[in-house]
């Protein structure tokens, strides 16, 4: 009897096991970019179905870049986010709405007071269904706008994590935080473009 349950046991804690594996192997990857990653962050962290938000650098040329490196805007890269999210939970088209909302799609030159190709608005697309998504979101907002949509779409390359003190910046640094956010215009835009007709 006592081997029956420790049995019992064992297939119980093997089955509980492979749920857990399948729920982690079940999520997805989209990535982001919006100018300055601090500011893009926080935007999705509280999202139902997001499981986790990491800045970095991606899209460019150089491998395992610093910020200091991305900064000069020499190695290809630009600021990014990584969404992890559940797709049962929420789907891509939400996660693009709140990207969109959180962007000047106009803005050739990089995002804001930010300027230079490293804070360049992007959507990096991991398969066709998130490159078809994308492509239908950015002709709707050209429609919204009429006028040509600066952010570029393109497939996801190597995603490299950003520098720890860069990472949920919004909570570590938050005085911080809202004097640049405040002092680059980001709301101050955003809600122009918010209120375009």
């Amino acid at each position: 009897m006592k081997n029956f349950f420790s049995i019992l046991l064992f297939i119980l804690l093997l089955s509980t096991g492979a749920v857990m594996a399948e729920t982690i192997t079940n999520t997805k990857t989209a990535t982001f970019a919006g100018g300055c990653f601090w500011c893009m962050e926080p935007q999705f962290v509280n999202i139902t179905g997001v499981t986790k938000v990491v800045s970095g650098y991606t899209g460019g040329h150089t491998k395992n870049p610093t910020y200091e490196q991305v900064s000069t805007g020499t190695t290809g890269h630009l600021e990014a986010i990584e969404v992890t999210y559940d797709p049962a939970q929420v789907n891509y088209s939400k996660l693009l709405d709140v990207f969109w909302d959180n962007i000047d799609p106009l803005d050739p030159d990089g995002q804001f007071c930010d300027k230079g190709s490293q804070y360049l608005a992007g959507i990096f697309t991991h398969d066709d269904e998130q490159k078809k998504l994308a492509e239908e979101s950015k002709e709707k907002i050209a429609k919204k706008f009429g006028k040509p949509i600066a952010t570029i779409i393109k497939p996801a390359s190597v995603f490299y994590p950003a520098e720890d003190y860069h990472q949920e910046f919004y909570i570590k640094s938050k005085d911080h935080y809202k004097r640049y956010r405040y002092g680059c215009g980001r709301d101050a835009r955003l809600e122009e473009l918010r209120d375009y007709k």
